[in-house]
């Protein structure tokens, strides 16, 4: 489909709405409906972005919401604003991550500097799944993570602050950081056994903190494992305590294997794989 009349289109949007910017700025301008014509030119902007995103010019498109956003700022709308920015983010993530990654940090500004702080969370996770994907910067992407958690603990939303942090467990176990990810498995596992709702997932959380203490040191781990059964005694009839037990006497006897043996016959490999991803 030619969507070049939609970017002429555009682009004469672009025209017209940086007129009435300038006009608005002339002394008469001023005096005449000055913020009237800044609204104008907003909607002009977001008009001539959609029609990029109909062309699919990325670029083009962040780029206007861009334009809009800054507008809105300057007449102190900063929920447009925020908004705008949140849509060039959007359009640049298909062509310019980094880019879009700047949009993102303008509006999660704006969204906690009006104590929105959910929202800024949510888009922090979103600058993190760019850093792991498109960017593929982990040290970033946990940093992301960790801020995303800390605005959803402030806001009392445990559930989504421990799935932010269970992504920086799995990010630092691969780094070899051990302690921080035992420290993280150890309290989103204790704060779902005693949930009802939660309860059955402690197991894979003790189990990966076991794992963790493993990596450093079996006695560590063994001394774990007994914790854990003490704070959570489902936990001692489960499958992954069972192959957590195999795995330690197999390795402290050796025995290479019963080691891979205790593996194949309790899980299947990508359950295996699933469960103890970076250890």
């Amino acid at each position: 489909m030619d969507n070049s009349g939609k970017e002429k289109e555009a682009t004469a949007l672009m025209t017209e709405a940086e007129k009435k910017v300038k006009s608005s700025q002339s002394f008469f301008g001023a005096l005449f409906g000055g913020s009237s014509k800044l609204e104008e030119a907003c909607d002009m902007y977001v008009r001539a972005a959609n029609m990029y995103k109909m062309a699919k010019n990325w670029c083009a498109a962040g780029n206007a919401f861009s334009q809009a956003a800054r507008l809105h700022l300057q007449m102190q709308s900063k929920h447009d604003a925020a908004t705008n920015f949140i849509d060039a983010g959007n359009a640049f993530k298909k062509a310019d991550p980094q880019e879009a990654i700047n949009c993102l940090n303008r509006a999660i500004e704006i969204y906690t500097d009006m104590g929105r702080f959910t929202i800024a969370a949510k888009h922090h996770i979103t600058i993190a799944e760019i850093y792991e994907t498109e960017l593929v910067d982990i040290d970033k992407a946990i940093a992301h993570y960790e801020q995303a958690a800390d605005y959803y603990k402030g806001e009392e939303s445990t559930s989504s602050a421990n799935k932010c942090l269970l992504k920086v467990a799995t990010y630092a176990a691969q780094l070899e950081q051990y302690q921080k990810a035992i420290e993280i498995y150890e309290q989103v596992g204790t704060h779902a056994m005693d949930s009802t709702l939660l309860k059955y997932s402690a197991k894979d959380h003790f189990f990966k903190a076991a794992l963790c203490h493993f990596c450093v040191d079996m006695l560590n781990a063994k001394l774990a494992v007994q914790k854990y059964e003490e704070m959570f005694p489902a936990f001692s009839d489960s499958r992954e305590c069972k192959l957590m037990k195999k795995l330690l006497d197999a390795y402290e006897e050796q025995n290479v294997e019963a080691y891979t043996d205790s593996v194949s016959r309790q899980f299947s490999f990508s359950r295996i794989k699933a469960c103890s991803q970076g250890f």
